[in-house]
């Protein structure tokens, strides 16, 4: 995946459509175009193109963990023994098919190579998912956990260039 540096310019009416698309994505077109202050079809026409250019990337319901049992969330700090583009990318599909994953980052600036922030339903299920999928990944050399006590900010809004 390419990261560019350069960010679509946004006016004011596509700043607002995304963070009213943001706070809530169920709104309808009549709605969004009343709170942004546009008539539906231009407002219409903006929510394509903010699509079409990849700026918003889909659309998803937000999930209640806790209430769905799932109630640890750890993050691992993942060393690999070799740096190769093989190692790297075995481990990369392997993490992807695990659903116990919410996000997997591979960082610089530390002795590890990748941190993953999961979520079970307890420290057995944690346990499980350690000794028996991530530890058993070919090339991972070592794991550091991290219990989440609190959360004490969790969005999804992403702040937006002016």
């Amino acid at each position: 995946m390419s990261v560019t540096s350069e960010a679509p310019h946004l006016d004011r009416y596509d700043r607002r459509i995304l963070e009213e698309l943001q706070r809530d994505g169920r709104l309808t077109n009549l709605e969004l175009a009343e709170r942004i202050g546009l008539s539906p079809s231009p407002c219409l026409r903006r929510v394509r193109a903010l699509e079409e250019s990849g700026v918003i990337a889909g659309y998803r319901a937000l999930l209640d963990a806790r209430k769905l049992g799932l109630s640890l969330v750890a993050l691992l700090s993942i060393s690999m023994d070799r740096h190769t583009p093989e190692r790297f990318a075995r481990f990369d599909a392997i993490v992807t098919d695990l659903p116990e994953v919410l996000e997997c980052l591979l960082i610089t600036g530390r002795e590890a190579d990748y941190q993953l922030k999961v979520v079970v339903r307890d420290m057995d299920a944690y346990q499980e998912l350690l000794l028996n999928k991530i530890t058993r990944i070919e090339g991972v050399s070592g794991v550091q956990s991290s219990f989440v006590l609190r959360r004490v900010v969790e969005r999804t809004s992403l702040p937006l260039p002016q």
